[in-house]
């Protein structure tokens, strides 16, 4: 009897989805765009809490993915680092500040008074500009 072969995703997004700043809530909305735009078959969002746990199933599936990308909202690289750390091979890290001029907003800056909504952090522009990185970074 023949085993058939494990299938996954031909791509894997790493997105960060750091909520105390816009710029980790733009990373993820944009990630989380393209893998619904371009279908689960051509690329999924990888479970980047898993990665340092070390859970073999993630780090199995990302290992047959064609191309690992990396979606950093910041300079912090949180993405980056941990899949790094992981021995997983990057295919390409994009980060959100330094790829798109995103300039990074604490979510807490206005705490005190009458917050806004989380809506009024995502910039529209911002995550086109990425998902456009993203679907550039799937394709080479």
């Amino acid at each position: 009897m023949s085993e058939k072969p494990d299938v996954t995703h031909e791509n894997v997004l790493f997105p960060c989805g750091g909520g105390f700043a816009n710029t980790g809530l733009i990373a993820y909305q944009a990630a989380f765009e393209t893998v619904r735009e371009l279908g689960l078959r051509k690329v999924s969002l990888g479970c980047l809490g898993s990665v340092p746990l070390g859970n073999e199933g993630v780090l199995k599936k990302s290992r047959a993915a064609r191309r690992i990308v990396t979606v950093d909202g910041c300079a912090n690289q949180c993405a980056r680092k941990l899949v790094e750390a992981a021995g997983l091979p990057i295919h390409r890290a994009v980060e959100l500040v330094r790829d798109v001029g995103t300039k990074k907003v604490p979510l807490s800056k206005d705490l005190e008074g009458d917050p806004p909504p989380v809506d009024a952090f995502l910039s529209r522009a911002d995550v086109e500009a990425l998902k456009k990185l993203l679907r550039e970074a799937l394709e080479g």
